[in-house]
């Protein structure tokens, strides 16, 4: 293991079947193809070897258990770092990945704050992870990036922040990501417009859920579970 590769980055996300079906996308399991293949293919132009967690991977019975879970094994591999990151975040860029393997190379830990409190990526060295107080922490609450900055920042003279992106937690945020379309690919926003499209041939009860707001719980890398 050469010194670039000491930092493997972790893919925690279920499959597209999953998400579908977990998210409440009827039909969705084409899009959320998408939105995984998008940040595979961002992750290997990163030079960095990488492990994908679906749900045939992941351990234990609650999102936060699975997830350290999930770290654990990454560092039983070798690796001194890891980055984290899960498939909902559309505006992820291949040079926030490699930003963040250069903070770490030198000592940082590395946040990605999203717009709803929570984190889209997570940077971290080995001896910076213990599992009990990550288990601790508010997994998938509004305050988990604060409490994970604290946690972090106890162990590090530095924490790099990246910058605030938007992610997909709701029905509700995928109508919203034509709001950033400089920052998302056209594919993916096409991709999205044709799902949205099919919403309104459904019968007027889904369509009424969609005027009014409707969310529905997710299991993502982290970010806040919205209110029904």
């Amino acid at each position: 293991m050469n010194s670039t590769n000491k930092t493997a980055i972790l893919v925690f996300a279920g499959s597209a079947q999953q998400d579908a079906q977990q998210k409440g996308f009827a039909n969705g399991e084409v899009l959320f193809h998408a939105l995984t293949k998008e940040t595979l293919r961002k992750v290997e132009r990163s030079g960095l070897p990488y492990f994908h967690s679906t749900e045939l991977e992941q351990q234990g019975d609650s999102f936060g258990v699975r997830f350290v879970h999930a770290i654990q094994e990454i560092f039983s591999k070798g690796f001194d770092s890891i980055i984290t990151i899960g498939n909902d975040s559309p505006q992820l860029k291949t040079k926030h990945l490699v930003l963040a393997q250069q903070q770490l190379a030198l000592g940082h830990s590395v946040l990605g704050p999203s717009l709803d409190g929570g984190i889209y990526l997570m940077g971290l060295h080995k001896s910076q992870f213990d599992a009990q107080r990550f288990l601790d922490l508010p997994w998938q609450r509004f305050a988990l990036f604060k409490r994970i900055f604290q946690l972090v920042q106890r162990t590090t003279t530095t924490v790099y922040r990246l910058p605030v992106l938007a992610d997909i937690d709701s029905l509700n945020d995928f109508l919203r990501l034509s709001n950033f379309v400089k920052s998302v690919s056209l594919h993916l926003l096409a991709l999205v417009d044709l799902f949205i499209a099919t919403l309104f041939w459904q019968p007027a009860r889904l369509l009424g859920k969609l005027v009014g707001g409707y969310t529905t719980i997710l299991k993502n890398k982290g970010s806040p579970v919205p209110s029904l």
